[in-house]
């Protein structure tokens, strides 16, 4: 049966995805197909008629069938010290060839002992030479704490691909190893949880809503074509597919018409609520419509408030207040804003009247006395 509530825990960041800067750094073999096809931000495709020299295309992490003593495993930079509440192994289109077990540790490494790490060259066909297991083994990865213990996966058949796995545990890790027992394929990996970077100086200008600075989002109104959760991720996107996009209200008026001052007449809005990585004050604010040509929102409005340690709630009645806005955007491009926020840890951004845009920048400085 096909889980349609995916656990709570997957509406946190995904810090195991290539475009938000996590990396594979060592893989034992990449025979079929390379291990960095794990941290793709899209979802598996399966070509059935696609070959390489060496066997079936297969979008995803898959290594030979194994002739030799031992397992497979891989080592994994996430995007950025962080807790983790939960991982999604991905199974899709891996039937007959899927790993039937796995189990998952993880480390915090500092820039020393990554350089341990042989250099990797992935490509079809290859596997790590016996210098590169010789040279890893400095690092006793065998070694790390066990976060996931031995675990079955199930098939990549639609109704079973997704294997969720909570985490219990409170710790920041840098970097984590997958065991695959003893060989086989995954399609994806999630990694889901929370940023714990260090506190920066308060004169150093940070974006504060970043995921990778611990801004996380908490609730939003509609996300019918992609999440909000992507306006805070650190590169720009690539494609609509990576913002945020709502469906088209059905409240809006048969004929458009406009104020004065350009905006359009239409009653209505979506919002997201964030909380930020850092409570602090917002001093430039970039809403980026970018990929967002025929569909980008009329006007954009920022709320802030500074909840100190209380948890925010949909249901609560919230002081919000304006720190910028409403102003009106255009497609296509980058709009940067000058803004001077009281104290808040929380920002809600409100578009009117529906549409998608593709990233959120909240620069400023960090209070030095932290309530989050």
């Amino acid at each position: 049966m096909i889980d349609s509530k995916p656990p709570a825990f997957t509406n946190l960041n995904d810090y195991a995805k290539e475009d938000v800067g996590a990396k594979v750094l060592f893989a034992t073999d990449d025979f079929f197909a390379i291990c960095d096809n794990m941290l793709l931000n899209t979802e598996p495709v399966f070509l059935a008629d696609k070959y390489t020299e060496y066997g079936k295309y297969m979008d995803g992490w898959e290594t030979r069938r194994k002739r030799v003593a031992g397992h497979d495993w891989c080592i994994i930079r996430l995007a950025t010290i962080c807790s983790i509440k939960g991982l999604l192994i991905d199974t899709a289109f891996f039937v007959g060839n899927y790993a039937p077990k796995y189990s998952i540790q993880a480390a915090v490494l500092k820039p020393e002992d990554e350089a341990l790490i042989p250099k990797r060259n992935a490509s079809f066909g290859t596997g790590a030479t016996a210098d590169d297991f010789k040279q890893i083994q400095k690092l006793r990865t065998d070694t790390w704490e066990e976060i996931v213990p031995l675990t079955v996966l199930q098939p990549g058949n639609e109704e079973t691909r997704r294997n969720y796995q909570k985490v219990l545990s409170d710790e920041a890790w840098t970097h984590i190893r997958i065991n695959i027992f003893p060989d086989g394929g995954i399609a994806r990996l999630s990694v889901f949880g929370d940023a714990m970077p260090p506190v920066p100086p308060p004169d150093q200008l940070i974006d504060l809503i970043s995921m990778l600075n611990g801004g996380k989002l908490l609730g939003f109104s509609n996300g019918q074509f992609s999440s909000p959760k992507n306006l805070i991720k650190p590169e720009k996107s690539l494609s609509m597919a990576d913002g945020w996009e709502t469906a088209r209200r059905l409240d809006r008026p048969k004929v458009i018409t406009t104020y004065d001052n350009g905006t359009i007449t239409s009653p209505g809005n979506e919002y997201a609520v964030f909380k930020l990585g850092f409570t602090g004050r917002v001093k430039k604010i970039c809403a980026d419509t970018t990929q967002f040509k025929g569909n980008y929102p009329d006007t954009i409005r920022f709320e802030g408030v500074n909840l100190g340690n209380k948890e925010w709630e949909d249901s609560q009645d919230i002081p919000w207040k304006t720190i910028l806005g409403p102003v009106k955007l255009s497609a296509n491009r980058e709009h940067w804003f000058d803004c001077d926020s009281d104290t808040i840890n929380h920002v809600r951004v409100i578009i009117a009247p529906d549409g998608g845009m593709s990233r959120v920048r909240m620069y400023g400085f960090v209070e030095s006395n932290q309530i989050m």
